[in-house]
């Protein structure tokens, strides 16, 4: 079992800059792949950024050069460094490890909200 705690969240002007945090717990040593999704209401949940056990990144066009997704190995902890934010960037962020075994298991943090106001 995989537990994930976000911080972070929080309301910012358009064009401002906000840090996403999540902190792993539990079997740790058997997460591959993290990513950061987000929804909005009536929309499915997006992913927007992933990073993998050998550190390369993926991100979603929308967020391309924006936002940076990182991960501190000794602190069990993935961040998601958001610039340059939009008000389209709102929505509830959720933190997000696969465990790869005969299946992939997702585990999900409990989101935290982001605003971004014109």
């Amino acid at each position: 079992q995989v537990q994930l705690v976000e911080s972070g969240g929080g309301l910012v002007q358009a064009g401002g800059s906000l840090r996403l945090s999540c902190a792993a717990s539990g079997s740790v040593f058997s997460i591959g792949p993290m990513g950061w999704y987000r929804q909005t209401p009536g929309n499915e949940r997006e992913v927007i950024a992933v990073i993998f056990n050998d550190d390369t990144t993926k991100y979603a066009d929308s967020v391309k050069g924006r936002f940076t997704i990182s991960r501190d190995n000794a602190k069990n902890t993935v961040y998601l460094q958001m610039n340059s934010l939009k008000p389209e960037d709102t929505a509830v962020y959720f933190c997000n490890a696969k465990v790869i075994l005969t299946a992939v298991f997702n585990y999900w943090g409990q989101g935290t909200q982001v605003t971004v106001s014109s």
